[in-house]
Formats: C-alpha cells, structure tokens, sequence
C-alpha cells in the first residue's frame, strides 16, 4: 500500500508541475508579437513623418512657388515626369531581379525615395526594409540587399560626382573663388575617402556576389545619368533660348554640389554657378523654385493616393 501510495503522490506531483520551459515560452509571446508588428509600426510612423514633413514644405514655400508663372511646354513636363519616376522606376528593376518584387512594390519604392527626400537620408531604406520584412514569403533574408543597395548608390553617386569634377577642374578656377576652390578640393578628397574602405573590405561588407553588385553599381550610375539628363531637357524647354549643352553642364553642377561633404549653402552655392554660367538670375531662380515644388506636389499627390488606397483595402 505504500508503494501505490508513493506511485500516486508522484503521479499527482508530476501532473501539477509545471511542463519545463513552459514559463519561457509565455514570457516570449508578447516579444514575438512585438517582433511581427514593429515592420508595421515603423511604417505608419514613417508615413506619418512623411505627411507632416510634406505639409510643412508645402504651406512653406512651395505653394508661394507654385503660384509664381510656370512652364508651358509640353515638353517641360514630359521630361519632368520622366526624370520623377526614374529612381524608384531603377529601384524596381533591382529589386526586381533580387526578389522578383510585383508591381505592386512600385509604392514601397516611391514611399521610400519621398522618405528620403522629407524626412531623413536613409529613412526610406528602413522603410522599404520593414516592408520587405512582412513578405518574408517572397524574400527570405531582405537586410542585405536592401544595405548593399544602399551603398552602391552612393558610390554610384560619388564616383559619377568625383568624373565631374575631374572634367570641370580644369574649368572652375574662373568660376569659383580661392576659398571654394580650396573647399572643393577638399571635399573631393572626402568624397574619395568615403568609398575606399567600401573598397577594401567590400567581402565582409556586401552581402550579394560580385556579378550582381557590379550590375547594380551599373543600374544605379544609368539613373543618375538619365537623371540628369532629363532634368538638363526640362530646364532647356523652360527655357529654350539657352542651348541644350548648358543646360546639361549646369545639371552636372547641381549633381556635383549636392554630393559636397564639407560645403555650406548647397543651394546657393549652385545658384550662383548657374547665375554666373547663364545669366538670367530672377527667371533661373523662379525656374529652381517651380521645379522643387512640382516635385512637392507630386509627392503630395502619390502619398494621398496611397493612403487612400490602403483605406480602401481595409475596408474591403
């Protein structure tokens, strides 16, 4: 009787014990709920940086510009549109041979490049990879791609910048003065110094094979050229009394000074090159204006539609 009585505390005891590693995995549910939801979180929280970021350029100067005279050539906004959905329009040729992305991913790209542009550099990659992540179906590893992405498109950006400047060298004595030339020079060599150690220990910094990084290096340099060239065929149609060559010297400018580390006043800076190159202060400047907002609206207009077509989705 002892026996069967010993058998049956046991079995009781063992009954009313709790099952090993039980406690564990209720602690974890919360965290991996957590880790499901943050893609989403990080999206809303971005997108809603993005509106007010939008209204903020928007009731600043960008409807004082819009209300000023704009181009009407035809022309003019068949480049410009052209020029508008080209980076996320090479963005998706990537990523569609990474991943083989649907079409649909066309507005993850654009949310990316307004994230970017509005919010903070590099914002919108944190985006488009939070958005990668709620397909883990359709990609299995998305922080790799998204950051080798990244980084080739800026060296594609630095080494294009860095062949403008050996081509312009020669000719920028007579345009700057010796305190921006001496700012130049040195910004080169930061720019230069930036991709090196990219270079150096590009096996432990890349994650994609050496074939595919260099087509992406390739895809990225097109888009800057093909950037710059419809922006150069914008400006001439604007403007047509000056020659399509300025105006694609003066887009090479503007890449240029964008990419400067160490130069203030970017925008004044390339305002006063423009000035100096072509003339025709007041309508060059009401021309720039009218340009940065029409890209305002545009983003207004895709984030409206994108909002209003998740709207419509979950109502569904």
């Amino acid at each position: 009787m002892k026996q069967a009585d010993r058998g049956a505390h046991a079995a009781a005891s063992a009954i009313e014990a709790p099952i090993p590693g039980a406690s564990d995995l209720t602690g974890l549910e919360p965290i991996e709920r957590i880790r499901k939801r943050w893609p989403t979180v990080l999206g809303a929280l971005l997108s809603a940086a993005m509106i007010v970021g939008l209204a903020r350029e928007l009731f600043g100067e960008g409807l004082v510009a819009l209300q000023n005279s704009v181009p009407t050539s035809a022309g003019f906004y068949i480049a410009f549109v052209i020029l508008y959905l080209s980076p996320p329009t090479f963005d998706y040729v990537i990523f569609r041979r990474l991943w083989g992305i649907p079409l649909a991913g066309m507005a993850a790209l654009h949310k990316k490049r307004i994230a970017n542009e509005v919010v903070l550099g590099y914002s919108g990659e944190a985006f488009f990879y939070a958005w990668a992540r709620q397909r883990m179906k359709m990609v299995a590893a998305p922080f790799g791609a998204v950051k080798d992405v990244g980084i080739l498109s800026a060296m594609a950006g630095n080494g294009i910048t860095l062949a403008m400047i050996a081509i312009a060298l020669p000719f920028a004595g007579g345009l700057l003065t010796d305190d921006q030339f001496d700012k130049l020079l040195i910004s080169t060599g930061v720019i230069f110094a930036m991709s090196v150690p990219f270079l150096i220990f590009s096996k432990r910094v890349f994650s994609l094979d050496r074939g595919t990084l260099w087509w992406v290096f390739g895809i990225h340099c097109l888009r800057l050229v093909v950037g710059s060239t419809m922006i150069a065929l914008a400006w001439h149609f604007a403007m047509p009394d000056i020659g399509v060559g300025t105006w694609l010297i003066l887009a090479a400018g503007r890449l240029l000074v964008s990419r400067l580390p160490l130069v203030p006043s970017k925008d004044l800076l390339f305002a006063n090159f423009a000035i100096i190159l072509i003339g025709q202060g007041e309508a060059l400047s009401e021309l720039m204006a009218v340009t940065a907002a029409l890209v305002l609206l545009l983003h207004i207009i895709l984030i409206a539609a994108f909002s209003l077509h998740a709207i419509t989705r979950k109502q569904q």
